[in-house]
């Protein structure tokens, strides 16, 4: 896992990605028994830990990246049920038999697949339920295969869910989503400037009263791991 893709765009992360609706939230709190304990890995700044924890459920968030670690602290502060560990997908720091549900959003493909599976058998107790989860943009796309590879890879019989997630962004938050994004070119790299300027153009043919609407679709894979 490389641990340092998104260290400098945290803070767009914060402002600029979707969260999740909350009938997802809703479906994915309902998985798990009474009273579980949850272990949400590659938590990054929180957007999905969170809102995870407006349940109350005891959470233990990982985040390997120093900088989106930095957010992380920040969107939990008020959320006493929360503890967050610097660890990976692969080797969270967790103990053993600790967690009933693992979650990963937006993460996923980042994993490595076959260590995250043992580490997952690892911290949790019998049978532990693993949820990923990730926002998927309208049509075709790279970042649509990437995900849909990775959960292929993880999951035998997943049962997957599929949820309404439509955002709306200003010109300034469009530009930022883009720069949360790893692998984008920062305002210091070469291509920043056309980068951006495609960007603009976009803004301008689609957008609607200074708004463009992206119609994300929220899909959510869930299975017990022996």
């Amino acid at each position: 896992m490389n641990t340092e893709a998104f260290t400098g765009r945290a803070y767009a992360y914060v402002k600029a990605r979707p969260g999740y609706p909350d009938e997802a939230m809703e479906y994915i709190y309902k998985l798990a028994p009474m009273g579980a304990v949850f272990a949400d890995i590659g938590a990054g700044t929180g957007k999905f830990t969170e809102l995870l924890a407006l349940y109350g459920n005891e959470i233990f968030a990982v985040e390997p990246n120093a900088d989106m670690r930095g957010q992380l602290v920040i969107a939990l502060s008020h959320f006493p049920n929360t503890k967050i560990f610097d660890g990976t997908a692969e080797a969270t720091k967790l103990p053993d038999n600790s967690v009933d549900v693992i979650t990963c959003a937006q993460a996923l493909n980042k994993f490595d697949l076959d260590m995250f599976r043992m580490e997952c058998q690892r911290i949790g107790k019998s049978n532990p339920i693993v949820v990923s989860l990730y926002n998927q943009t309208p049509g075709k796309n790279e970042s649509a295969s990437r995900y849909n590879k990775s959960t292929g890879s993880f999951y035998r019989n997943p049962e997957v869910r599929v949820f309404s997630n439509p955002v709306y962004f200003t010109r300034d938050n469009w530009l930022l989503y883009h720069t949360s994004m790893s692998g984008v070119p920062m305002e210091s790299d070469a291509g920043y400037e056309k980068y951006t300027a495609e960007l603009n153009a976009i803004f301008e043919r689609d957008s609607v009263n200074g708004f463009l609407r992206l119609d994300f679709t929220t899909k959510v894979y869930s299975e017990q791991i022996g």
